[in-house]
């Protein structure tokens, strides 16, 4: 039985769960942590986004949560922890963020000097020429990712400080690109498709959010605010779901002072407490 559950293991992630470092095999599906909780859940969402298949606009998919599932899980069980009661949910990865680091908003310097993380990344199996994956060595900065983790770096002081009540997680691991490399989102998909992708992804958020027991969930922009609401409701699970402005440069408020539009937010949802030092 331990040999066909390793053997079951191993095909939802797509590669030996034994060599990964950290936790072991047995302690990641043993459900003891809620850090192996929440990353059985993941790859369980990985599992069934292996089987879709995406065309025209989408030329290129990468999926970080393969290829940089080494710092992932660094990621994971450095911060995922017991007694967390907001989960902020962003959308999908950037490509200078989380496609590169493994890390929801993963702006490489953010994910580096605050965040600590370490590992190996490694590159999808097709990569667009313009997209590479340089992992932790990238030098070109996400501003989404550098305003959201500044902006908590900045209030919060040490990482301690805001992972004691909060985790952050993205609702779909996956970045498409179009055969010129543009950037697209989840709801540029054909509707089949993007219909798809969305229910396997509102399925594994629902199994998130109840695995860690938040009571909040605070969506970074209004896609994915909407989507969690929508998808938590039809679930019957009775969670608050809020949202703040998405720090995105072609939001031209977020550009304006996205750190003093969040700080106001955050303070009017009762959240702001929990993080100042």
């Amino acid at each position: 039985m331990e040999n066909e559950d390793v053997s079951q293991r191993d095909h939802l992630l797509g590669k030996d769960l034994t060599s990964l470092p950290g936790l072991g095999a047995e302690q990641l599906f043993n459900g003891s942590t809620a850090a192996s909780r929440f990353l059985q859940a993941e790859l369980e969402l990985n599992a069934r986004l292996r089987t879709l298949s995406f065309g025209k606009p989408v030329r290129y998919t990468y999926n970080p949560l393969e290829y940089a599932w080494d710092t992932h899980q660094c990621y994971v069980e450095k911060y995922c922890q017991e007694g967390q009661s907001v989960l902020f949910l962003g959308m999908n990865p950037g490509p200078f963020g989380m496609a590169q680091t493994g890390v929801p908003f993963g702006e490489v310097k953010a994910v580096r000097n605050w965040l600590k993380i370490t590992g190996v990344v490694g590159r999808p199996a097709e990569e667009h020429p313009k997209r590479r994956i340089t992992g932790l060595d990238c030098t070109q900065s996400e501003v989404s990712g550098a305003r959201f983790w500044g902006f908590f770096q900045e209030l919060c002081g040490e990482t301690h400080n805001f992972f004691r009540h909060c985790f952050v997680h993205n609702l779909c691991p996956l970045i498409f690109m179009s055969e010129s490399g543009k950037n697209l989102t989840p709801p540029e998909l054909p509707a089949a498709e993007r219909d798809a992708l969305l229910s396997c992804c509102d399925s594994a958020l629902c199994q998130v959010v109840t695995v860690l027991g938040v009571s909040m969930v605070i969506g970074v922009g209004k896609l994915a605010e909407q989507r969690a609401r929508r998808a938590l409701l039809e679930a019957g699970i009775t969670v608050r779901v809020e949202g703040i402005m998405h720090p995105s440069p072609r939001n031209p408020l977020a550009n304006k002072g996205w750190a003093s539009i969040a700080r106001d937010k955050l303070g009017n949802l009762g959240v702001l407490h929990l993080l100042t030092r």
